[in-house]
């Protein structure tokens, strides 16, 4: 019988995501539809599923393993202080934006939220209708990292203001529940030790850090199919921090939380990442939120009229408790986002259902009160997304155009100037000669200077920009004006170099610097090169609808899936795929992996909407 349930399960978390994808249910995150399939299989409406002590091992694995990627989702480089200085266009466009750091906001909203939280169980322990007051404040405070992750995916804001003050608020959220969850089950478990012990977690952490940090390149130059060496000290690390933190009275999925920050801080490459994911959400973690499902008997749970009540004041309770972040965000962004950012704050599941493990386990709470405030939390997952995408649209400061300067006029770069101008792109152009200015002012727009000085270029703005292209003939003419731009602080210098003396180190010095080189015989050697190996990229050159792309594939629809059996193959060329820094010559046979860099050609108007496709992370 054990095996027959363990079969639905898995049957269950095989259709899932086939059935959402074939309905299109994508305001639903995966997990809340796995709880929901639990209960509709489990005893509360066709009792297809019971619970027995092998689907309960696997559900414990389950949420460890959940617990361990959640500690390696965590992005410790947004808590570093910023120290790059703003370019000179940053600052000149600076004057009108708010100094609100997304730190700094992150900090103040999650402040907000340890408040009402704390406010919040008061509340609820005076009205007698949940007498603890650290486990309610613990939960309110939690939120779904993992959903907010996805979201914020979604609409590719991972990489903006708004997203990453989204981002660090949901990481509190996590970091900080954990923390009061360990110290609560300290104080008030049965077989709790001293504190001071839970130090000796941290202490192994660290050594273990140490330990791994300069050996773990080593470990993935040598690492192979046959010896998965990264998959192996991920579960070395999981199983020594679990029973560190059991062995001094701590709960199991502190360690493996703390493993999950331990192997984050080594480093590990986007493949170990995605081979844990699969491995985590592929098996057990579906197991895992399904048997909560089955396990929440909604027959017994709503006979209680207290229950009843109790659903929709913890669902208010979540709601309420991050409200405070509305007026911190709104300091520095829109009313619409603010609200949406607020929404998905209240998003809450990962950390709510660690927190009621635990505390079932410690019998400070009945299967009743869990059972409410698991349901509200499943009221969250569906209601706060809904609010977010309704509400949310891009920041001002998020559709300025990228600045690009050119320096020279002529058959080189105009034609680009001209193609740029379409595209999302501010592009100014200059020259010092009467003659280009006459020649090409009528069909871009040129700006005629005298001397082409690093003081007068600096003077007419020319070096406020975020790409500065010095384009002209004068190989040591760009060489100096490029040292002066990079000094000044144009963080983005290309620049044509076409010195054909082989002693002259102004280009290698220039690379060093950070500039990129390019000059006409080695573009003409690449294009031969692509030429003979891609045929069809003299489609690029004498079709003007068409145009060159790079995109990095994050969409997982279309990984590891041929090149022929992309759904839109027939529009596009892909010329070459980069991998792990090594080019690709692709052809219908080759597989695209995760992380892929594909170069294609394509029609202007279907390549951007393909382009976002593939890097639409899900």
């Amino acid at each position: 019988m054990d095996q027959v349930s363990l079969v639905i399960i898995l049957l269950a978390a095989l259709l899932i995501p086939l059935i959402m994808a074939k309905f299109k249910i994508n305001s639903l995150p995966t997990a809340v539809m796995e709880i929901i399939v639990g209960i509709v299989i489990g005893p509360s409406v066709f009792n297809f599923v019971n619970t027995s002590d092998l689907i309960s091992q696997l559900s414990t694995i389950g949420v460890i393993v959940l617990l361990f990627l959640s500690g390696l989702e965590i992005d410790f480089s947004l808590f570093k202080k910023r120290r790059t200085a703003l370019t000179p266009l940053e600052q000149k466009n600076a004057v009108n934006t708010p100094k609100y750091s997304p730190v700094r906001l992150s900090v103040y909203a999650y402040s907000t939220i340890i408040v009402l939280s704390l406010l919040l169980a008061a509340a609820f322990k005076v009205s007698g209708l949940f007498s603890d007051f650290w486990l309610a404040a613990i939960l309110f405070g939690t939120i779904s990292l993992g959903i907010v992750i996805a979201a914020l995916k979604e609409q590719e804001l991972l990489s903006k203001a708004f997203g990453q003050t989204i981002l660090l608020i949901s990481v509190f959220g996590e970091l900080v529940p954990m923390m009061g969850l360990t110290l609560y089950a300290s104080v008030y478990g049965s077989n709790s030790q001293s504190l001071w012990l839970l130090l000796l977690i941290l202490a192994v952490a660290a050594l273990l850090l140490l330990r791994f940090k300069p050996f773990f390149r080593f470990y993935q130059n040598i690492n192979k199919s046959t010896t998965q060496l990264d998959i192996r000290l991920a579960f070395f690390l999981i199983v020594t921090m679990v029973t560190v933190a059991e062995s001094v009275g701590a709960e199991n999925i502190l360690g493996a939380f703390v493993a999950g920050i331990v192997l984050k801080l080594l480093n590990p490459s986007e493949t170990t990442c995605e081979r844990l994911d699969a491995i985590g959400y592929g098996f057990f973690i579906p197991i895992f939120f399904i048997t909560t499902g089955v396990d929440l008997n909604l027959r017994t749970l709503l006979t209680s009229g207290k229950t009843l009540l109790l659903i929709p004041l913890f669902f208010l309770a979540y709601m309420v408790a991050k409200i405070g972040g509305y007026w911190v965000l709104k300091l520095r962004f829109k009313q619409a986002n603010t609200l949406a950012g607020t929404a998905l704050t209240a998003t809450t599941m990962t950390m709510v259902l660690a927190v009621l493990r635990v505390a079932k386990s410690m019998k400070t709470i009945t299967s009743d009160q869990s059972g409410a405030f698991l349901l509200a939390a499943l009221l969250t997952c569906v209601i706060s997304p809904l609010i977010f995408n309704k509400f949310y649209s891009a920041e001002k400061e998020d559709l300025v155009k990228t600045a690009v300067h050119f320096i020279g006029a002529n058959l080189s770069t105009v034609p680009v100037v001209q193609q740029l101008r379409k595209g999302w792109y501010d592009v100014s152009m200059y020259t010092n000669h009467p003659e280009n200015y006459q020649t090409y002012h009528a069909q871009v727009p040129v700006t005629l200077m005298e001397n082409f000085t690093a003081q007068d270029l600096q003077d007419h703005g020319v070096f406020d920009t975020d790409i500065l292209v010095l384009g002209h003939i004068d190989a040591e003419r760009n060489y100096e004006l490029a040292k002066a731009a990079k000094a000044y602080g144009v963080r983005r210098i290309i620049v044509r170099f076409e010195d054909r003396n082989v002693l002259n180190e102004h280009e290698d010095e220039l690379r060093e610097l950070g500039v990129e080189v390019y000059n006409t015989p080695e573009a003409n050697i690449t294009l031969l090169r692509a030429l003979i190996e891609s045929p069809s990229t003299l489609l690029l050159l004498n079709d003007t609808e068409n145009s060159i792309y790079e995109v990095r594939v994050l969409n997982h629809l279309y990984t590891d899936v041929q090149i022929k059996n992309l759904q839109f193959a027939q529009d596009i060329t892909i010329s070459q795929v980069i991998r792990n820094r090594k080019l690709i010559a692709p052809n219908g046979n080759t597989t695209i992996m995760y992380g892929d860099r594909l170069i294609f050609t394509g029609n202007k108007q279907t390549a951007a909407q393909i382009r976002q496709a593939l890097a639409t992370a899900n």
